[in-house]
């Protein structure tokens, strides 16, 4: 694959992912903002602080913010995908263009989202010490990274294993010490939870769900749209003559 080929995949990607953002924020604005507000209400409720003026106001924060960091994310998304899609195309199967995308994006949903917040789940407003914030977010940050390493090191695994077990047999294998190795990892690095006493259960649940709702939005639009897009860019349709047309 030429420059020209992956700068071209790499714009895709990232017009893909601006138009994926587009789509989580619809549904983060329609599901996750209930929620979001029941915890705001929660942590007013319970502070002992008052007559705080806000910086930027909740209908701001909402709207503007939400679609701001979602439309961010989903391009810088995009673009790393795109670029992990021009890596995987061909090397891990026979695989077209779509199908390949949408495996990226499968992988990327896994190793960059689900996994990683099995351990360190997703906190609304109100939930969590601001002063372990920054020990929070590095072990979250390093969730993230045994993750990935994981996948690579499952993926060279399986490749290893195929040619002696068959393809099905090493995908299992792969698959299986994955899942160990998170397993352990998980035992091994520390908790985050630090939910305050008397939060509602239900309002963290919806929360935490909506919040995995947004990222499988996101990724499972952006696996369709690049896929699109990639397939036009590396299978192009040939162009359909005159003659045949007229004879059409």
């Amino acid at each position: 694959m030429n420059s020209v080929t992956v700068r071209t995949l790499l714009v895709r990607g990232m017009l893909a992912g601006l138009g994926a953002g587009v789509l989580a924020f619809v549904f983060a604005y329609l599901v996750g903002e209930g929620p979001v507000n029941a915890a705001i209400a929660f942590e007013e409720a319970n502070s002992h602080e008052h007559g705080g003026e806000e910086l930027v106001s909740r209908s701001l924060q909402s709207t503007a913010g939400l679609a701001t960091g979602l439309l961010v994310f989903g391009v810088a998304i995009g673009g790393i995908a795109a670029l992990a899609f021009c890596f995987a195309l061909g090397r891990i199967g026979r695989f077209g263009a779509r199908a390949t995308a949408a495996l990226t994006a499968l992988a990327g949903f896994l190793l960059l989202y689900l996994v990683p917040i099995l351990k360190y789940p997703a906190n609304p407003p109100a939930v969590g010490d601001p002063d372990t914030i920054g020990k929070r977010t590095l072990l979250f940050v390093l969730m993230i990274a045994l993750s990935v390493l994981l996948g690579i090191a499952t993926v060279l695994l399986g490749r290893r294993l195929a040619p002696a077990w068959g393809n099905w047999n090493a995908s299992i294998a792969a698959g299986t010490a994955f899942v160990t190795m998170v397993a352990v990892a998980m035992a091994v690095l520390p908790s985050g939870d630090n939910t305050p006493k008397g939060f509602p259960a239900t309002d963290l649940w919806e929360f935490r769900t909506a919040s995995i709702g947004i990222q499988a939005v996101l990724w499972a639009a952006f696996g369709l749209l690049f896929g699109f897009l990639a397939e036009r860019v590396l299978e192009p349709r040939p162009a359909r003559s005159p003659a045949s047309t007229v004879a059409a």
